[in-house]
């Protein structure tokens, strides 16, 4: 999760650089960073797949970000938006052979891979505690996935976790 969060933040700050056209010499190492991502990215497939396993295959995303603050899902769904913009942008301005226009290409690609993988590994650090608290109207503990409860059909209450609408810290 670490490596994610500082390949996450060394992504941005290469790409902003290459933005604005900061002058600097490793805009060429904009590769280990890609590399980077194959790093957290397997781990990341592997706790993904143990998160999802009892939702459907169209609540991938809300299942495998359950477990995090709604500001780290905000920032990888805009990450995803902006690295289709970038994509747009980018094939609009033409190809341009020289190491700024590369890394920021590149670089936009990595923002939704690496935006995704803290997003991810964070909630499956976090996720039992959102889970464990999730009861049905009559106190029974419910799956993860439930709207209903498996012992007693009542419906399930969704209770407030660290994570709610009156946490100041969202």
């Amino acid at each position: 999760m670490y490596l994610a969060g500082v390949g996450l933040f060394a992504t941005i700050v290469l790409h902003l650089a290459s933005i604005i056209k900061i002058p600097f010499e490793h805009y060429g190492k904009v590769f280990f960073l890609a590399a980077g991502v194959f790093v957290v990215w397997l781990p990341t497939v592997l706790v993904s797949t143990k998160l999802t396993k009892d939702f459907k295959q169209k609540d991938f995303w809300k299942a495998a970000m359950r477990g995090c603050p709604p500001w780290l899902k905000k920032l990888a769904y805009v990450c995803f938006g902006y690295a289709a913009f970038n994509f747009i942008y980018m094939i609009i301005v033409g190809p341009n052979k020289d190491s700024v226009s590369t890394a920021r290409f590149v670089s936009g690609h990595l923002l939704p891979f690496y935006s995704a993988a803290l997003a991810t590994l964070y909630s499956a650090i976090h996720v039992d505690e959102i889970d464990n608290a999730r009861r049905c109207k009559n106190g029974h503990p419910v799956s993860p996935s439930a709207k209903y409860c498996e012992e007693c059909g009542a419906p399930v209450i969704e209770i407030e976790n660290k994570f709610s609408a009156n946490n100041r810290f969202n």
